[in-house]
């Protein structure tokens, strides 16, 4: 899990520090202590650590902390305050060419996964309604304009390539094709190496120079931690870049590099990639990590990936059926599949308050057993679950694979969620509802 290792460290070192009665000056001191080694553990540049506990301890040690009549909270809320900060202190964005054309430059080192936040970030941006067109300046690297060409047409996104041409002449036709073409986005996915040389710097420069991009992009891998970070510096001084996107943060369980990264540079992080899927990439907002690494959840980004996994006209029509008592097992397989979109059950619970960092014990495959189930079952079944006999039972166990004891269970569970869900939407308010699936503990 992200950050689990700095959680649990900080997390501990912050709870001896509270739950004391009283502040003094002298267990603020050694309670920082303890933050600042977690920080070092995690693998945080030096200075940045530094910095950060001089100025959370100066906070901490004056008067609105050891007259506050909560010193615990108080504590915790300068500590997420002053990582927000160190972060960025919030989500910076995306900036946009006032020309029809907007041009971003993708670079960093080989093994960073640098092609594939490339068709990551088309994908993302092609869910924003804009028109973006991949171009592959990778010439050195073995079947990496083929990747480049899988992993495009996988996001429904069309790739420019020249072959092992030069990448700047490649870079300066792909400008021309995506004007004519009136493709709004070009996303240009340019050559590593495995280490800053003096080759890879010139040509990267050309290509600036000659496509002239709205913002240079640097791609990092955060389980590289302080490496990371020297990366950065190094390519922020040669080609000063706008801003970084970070890769393989789900699993870094340090997380060094997301903390010092800002603070080197004075560039932000825009962008994150949270796994291996090509739907896995987030914008990055300081305010939220923070939260999620104290153990305060991460609400805000989970509500918004339910915004896009769940279709609100769909949201609607579910609720007017539950309240008829009119819901099938054909809704009941539309909202799992709904809910695989959001991460799986594991990364939803980790987002809650007070669940980051904890060993949960979840099992992904919960769900598959009742999809099994229902995807064995004909259309008119599924919309009338009250047709199925005992040879239509026996049937869809022996075509999902599963006893005829789990059918049995599986429509039980169905009727009785499907009754709690008419109580719960005839209940007076506006209230929320919870829905609980069938197989799901």
């Amino acid at each position: 899990m992200a950050f689990e290792g700095l959680s649990e460290k900080l997390q501990g070192a912050l709870r001896k520090m509270t739950g004391k009665g009283k502040l003094t000056e002298q267990n603020v001191k050694e309670g920082m202590r303890e933050v600042r080694m977690a920080l070092l553990e995690a693998d945080v540049n030096y200075a940045v650590a530094k910095d950060f506990i001089k100025k959370v301890t100066e906070r901490c040690v004056g008067q609105e902390i050891l007259s506050s009549l909560s010193p615990s909270q108080q504590v915790i809320k300068i500590v997420n305050e002053e990582m927000t900060q160190l972060m960025g202190g919030s989500n910076a964005r995306l900036t946009w060419s006032s020309s029809p054309l907007t041009i971003y430059m993708l670079c960093g080192l080989q093994g960073a996964g640098k092609t594939t936040m490339a068709a990551k970030l088309a994908g993302y941006l092609s869910k924003q309604g804009k028109k973006p067109m991949l171009a592959a300046c990778d010439i050195y690297r073995p079947a990496a304009i083929k990747q480049l060409q899988v992993v495009g047409e996988q996001v429904k996104v069309p790739v420019f390539e020249k072959g092992t041409q030069d990448p700047v002449q490649t870079a300066r036709e792909a400008v021309e094709y995506a004007r004519y073409y009136q493709r709004d986005v070009l996303i240009i996915d340019t050559a590593g190496r495995l280490h800053i040389d003096t080759e890879l710097m010139d040509e990267l420069a050309r290509i600036k120079d000659t496509v002239k991009p709205q913002e240079i992009l640097l791609v990092v891998d955060a389980m590289t931690g302080q490496d990371a970070v020297n990366v950065a510096q190094s390519f922020n001084e040669k080609l000063s870049i706008d801003g970084v996107i970070l890769t393989k943060l789900d699993g870094d369980t340090r997380g060094g590099a997301a903390l010092s990264v800002r603070a080197v540079t004075g560039k932000p992080i825009k962008f994150s990639g949270v796994g291996e899927k090509l739907t896995d990439i987030e914008p990055f907002h300081p305010d939220r990590m923070a939260s999620r690494i104290l153990g305060m959840g991460d609400v805000l980004t989970l509500i918004d990936k339910a915004a896009e996994a769940f279709d609100e006209h769909d949201v609607d029509k579910l609720a007017r059926k539950a309240k008829n008592a009119e819901l099938t097992l054909e809704d009941f397989l539309d909202q799992m599949q709904s809910m695989k979109k959001m991460g799986g059950i594991k990364s939803m619970i980790e987002m809650l308050p007070g669940m980051s960092g904890k060993d949960i014990d979840v099992d992904e495959n919960a769900m598959k057993k009742p999809e099994a189930i229902i995807r064995s079952m004909t259309p008119r079944e599924r919309r009338n679950p009250g047709i199925l006999n005992a040879s239509r039972r026996k049937r869809i166990a022996a075509g999902s694979g599963t006893s005829v004891q789990d059918v049995n269970q599986l429509i039980r569970q169905f009727e009785q969620a499907k009754q709690m869900m008419k109580q719960m939407t005839q209940m007076k308010g506006k209230g929320r509802l919870r829905m609980r699936l069938p197989g799901m503990k």
